[in-house]
């Protein structure tokens, strides 16, 4: 059994004191004797481990000897109120998540204080159904997120993967597949739907491998018409064609003693893909216009969302450059076979686009991760990422609840609706208005990233391109929601 396989299956979220409680360990800092007791009694007959200190500076100290899952902290304690602990306990531990305590009247202090980082606040006197859900989704939250930070300091030490995560079997295959080819000069095709991370798996594959401080130059193929992509690959010399007016390096030069990672392998024409094969076969080539081969030393990571095999049989790919690039196969598992990962995504990308914004990390409330774990999530672990820097750019406080998910993934509207047509409209005017309401749903979903919508339609660029213009759809800006 692989080492990443042993790590998924033992427990990654134990304290250093032994084992850890199956429902986790609180601390509770409480002047009232009565208030300590009374949610010591309550949460140790729901299986927690409960430490209880007098005061903040007692808490702080308890907090010194041995790690905790929860705070509950009183907003008013004798000496150091509440908020000077709380700052305290962020400043030493930023994911550790306290619940405020507060009596009626303080609820305003409350609220500065979630602001502040706490997790949530329970209002004297609570509500002990609630109080536990609120207390079990704090502590779940942290465990998710240690056992995310520990799997990836385990993974880290062994292979280096920077940016992936996944706990789930099919993802730890994907490791230990990667370990195993990294090495190796051979040829990798990386296979998966759109948005599951080819070009993540690329760039651990090479900073796995001895090429790892050479350089990695990824290429889009079916972004660029082909005289252009054969430019780009290849380079040309001065005055090769029209625009030519000085000779220019190809990316296989680029590449050289490093890796190419060729994305949208199956949109190449098939001239371009006999001058590919060339390149594989003997590890020259020509500038367009020159005369002279250049020998290179590249390795080729080539990445598709399409049958290649079913393409080989309809004559659209050259069967000889397929064997040449299927030596290795990766297959990338879509982001519905692997939900078990949704939650350290999730807490990925909070953390990934609060730093990017210079605020906080958010956290999602388990009302709002129940629908992302229930959705069918078509556009994988990109469309994931999208609804996250969404969430965080349109959150004003410290959580991700419900309403900052995207409608149509709440089942509260969509742009599809489909409304009775005027009685003079002909088939072709609701044809057209019924494909520019799919279109620019699509672009929506797709942050009007143009080129993931058309791999989402399994059409190519340019055809989504002139709809886009034929149906007169304006194209926003890229940007925060």
């Amino acid at each position: 059994m692989s080492e990443a396989a042993v790590i998924s299956r033992g427990t990654l979220n134990g304290g250093t004191n032994g084992s850890p409680s199956p429902a986790g360990s609180v601390l509770i800092i409480d002047d009232e004797a009565e208030i300590r007791e009374s949610l010591q009694t309550l949460l140790e007959m729901e299986g927690f481990e409960v430490e209880t200190a007098v005061s903040g500076e007692d808490g702080l100290a308890q907090m010194g000897d041995r790690p905790f899952d929860l705070v509950l902290l009183d907003l008013t304690l004798p000496g150091r109120n509440g908020m000077e602990i709380l700052s305290e306990i962020r400043s030493h531990d930023s994911r550790l998540p306290v619940i405020m305590i507060t009596a009626y009247g303080t609820v305003e202090n409350a609220v500065r204080a979630m602001q502040s980082g706490a997790a949530n606040f329970v209002q004297k006197p609570w509500d002990n159904e609630k109080l536990l859900a609120d207390v079990r989704a704090a502590v779940g939250w942290r465990r998710a997120e240690e056992e995310n930070v520990q799997l990836k300091r385990a993974l880290k030490q062994r292979y280096n993967f920077e940016n992936i995560v996944g706990k789930s079997e099919p993802m730890l295959k994907i490791f230990d597949l990667v370990a195993q080819v990294a090495n190796s000069r051979s040829t990798v095709l990386l296979q998966g739907e759109s948005g599951t991370g080819k070009e993540v798996i690329a760039k651990a594959v090479h900073l796995n491998s001895p090429r790892r401080d050479k350089p990695f130059v990824p290429v889009n193929t079916g972004s660029m018409p082909t005289d252009l992509l054969e430019s780009t690959l290849f380079g040309h010399v001065k005055g090769a064609f029209t625009s030519a007016i000085a000779s220019k390096k190809g990316l296989f030069e680029v590449a050289d003693k490093g890796t190419l990672f060729l994305d949208e392998i199956a949109t190449m024409g098939l001239e371009t893909q006999a001058k590919i094969l060339r390149v594989l076969q003997d590890r020259r080539f020509m500038h367009l216009g020159g005369i002279q081969e250049i020998q290179v030393d590249v390795r080729i990571i080539a990445a598709t969302n399409i049958d290649l095999r079913q393409m080989v049989r309809e004559g659209r790919f050259r069967e000889d450059l397929f064997y040449r690039l299927n030596v290795i196969t990766v297959e990338l598992p879509p982001l519905r076979q692997r939900k078990e990962d949704i939650p350290l995504l999730v807490e990925f990308f909070l953390k990934k686009y609060a730093e990017e914004n210079g605020r906080p990390a958010p956290h999602i409330t388990p009302e709002a991760l129940r629908p992302l774990m229930a959705y069918s999530w078509p556009g994988n672990v990109r469309e994931l990422e999208n609804v996250i820097e969404r969430a965080v750019v349109l959150s004003s406080g410290p959580e991700i609840s419900m309403d900052l998910l995207p409608d149509s993934m709440m089942g509260r509207g969509s742009s599809l609706t489909l409304h009775d047509p005027p009685s003079d409209a002909s088939l072709f005017e609701i044809v057209e208005d019924v494909e520019r309401r799919v279109i620019t749903d699509m672009l929506e979903r797709c942050n009007w990233n143009q080129t993931e919508a058309a791999e989402r339609f399994h059409v190519p660029l340019s055809t989504l391109n002139q709809k886009i213009r034929r149906l007169n759809i304006e194209i926003k800006k890229k940007g925060r929601g």
